[in-house]
């Protein structure tokens, strides 16, 4: 026996098949943000599936804390220097032709970008080494501005990582959910590389907190999580790196999109998944596309997915007027009765 499981921010769905006679039963409750664990159990128990069915399950609880802006109070740790990376960004220009262009806020407000005096060269080599004197001044002033969450992404971390990984020893001993760009994204290109790993420490503690909960009650073996490419992989490697779950429920829609569109004899296909936080519409021209650059929000995600647009715009997004007197729609949701 196998059970899918979908978490939105409205409702969380359930599929239970018994493989043996290919029947299957479908079951529907009302999400519980403050605690997504909550109702995904409850909807287990009111379906009374067995402790040995196996469980695979996939979320927009990661997706829909970035296009809310809901995630964790999150810190950004560079080399002096580059406090300002996700600001500045690149240069290229979404909207071509806007007379004010804006672009999204970057997950950490840069008040929160910090800077260590440390560097390494372009081949690897240490040019000034990361003090330990240094770290105590950091910490206490990370502690003062009420941060939850660290990244850390320093010039040429992917290859010599050993100044993260110092300063990730730190901080964990200290307490902060953090995330290293030399364990998130190992490779070049400064900008995405950073985005991606604050993405991640921007969700990891909402992330941890309820595929904890859900370990401690199902346990670990049965338990599988749904990436953003459409596979799957253990809740423990979700809790490290839940920045590979971002796309994690609109994945799970493709996928299953494209399985009926296939049994109706159709290889390209449009997908259009409503849910009541976000929207999300992939394209697939006779094959899954997948990808490892895209974006959430507008902010630039790099880690294999498959190839979607996610816009917060669902069933449940608040209208209202803006300074401007136009109609605004979304991110922020109704979402599920509390």
């Amino acid at each position: 026996m196998r059970i899918g499981i979908d978490i939105g921010g409205t409702f969380t769905d359930f599929v239970l098949l018994e493989e043996g006679s290919g029947a299957y039963r479908t079951h529907k409750v009302l999400s519980t943000p403050q605690d997504p664990a909550r109702a995904l159990l409850e909807g287990l128990a009111e379906l009374g599936v067995p402790r040995e069915a196996a469980i695979v399950h996939g979320s927009t609880v990661a997706t829909n804390a970035v296009l809310e802006r809901k995630g964790a109070r999150t810190a950004l740790i560079t080399t002096r220097g580059f406090a300002d990376l996700l600001q500045i960004g690149r240069q290229a220009r979404a909207d071509l032709y806007a007379l004010q262009p804006s672009r999204p806020e970057p997950l950490v407000p840069r008040r929160l970008g910090l800077e260590v005096d440390e560097r390494v060269g372009a081949q690897g080599q240490v040019l000034r080494a990361l003090r330990e004197a240094d770290l105590p001044p950091l910490i206490a002033r990370l502690r003062r501005h009420g941060v939850q969450s660290v990244a850390v992404c320093l010039l040429f971390s992917f290859l010599y990582p050993s100044h993260e990984q110092q300063l990730g020893q730190a901080l964990r001993a200290a307490g902060f959910s953090v995330s290293l760009s030399s364990e998130i994204l190992p490779e070049f290109r400064e900008y995405e590389r950073a985005s991606t790993t604050a993405m991640n420490a921007y969700v990891a503690p909402i992330v941890d907190s309820y595929l904890g909960e859900l370990e401690r009650h199902l346990g670990g073996g049965r338990l599988r999580i749904l990436q953003s490419n459409g596979g799957t992989m253990s809740a423990r490697r979700a809790r490290r790196q839940p920045v590979r779950t971002i796309l994690s429920g609109p994945a799970g829609g493709v996928v299953g999109a494209r399985f009926v569109a296939q049994k109706a004899g159709f290889e390209r296909m449009i997908t259009f998944d409503m849910g009541g936080t976000s929207t999300d519409v992939s394209l697939c021209d006779g094959e899954m596309p997948i990808t490892s650059e895209g974006a959430v929000g507008g902010l630039p995600l790099r880690v294999p997915m498959v190839d979607l647009h996610t816009v917060g715009a669902g069933g449940g997004s608040i209208g209202g007027i803006d300074p401007g007197g136009a109609l605004r729609v979304g991110p922020r949701s109704a979402g599920a009765p509390v």
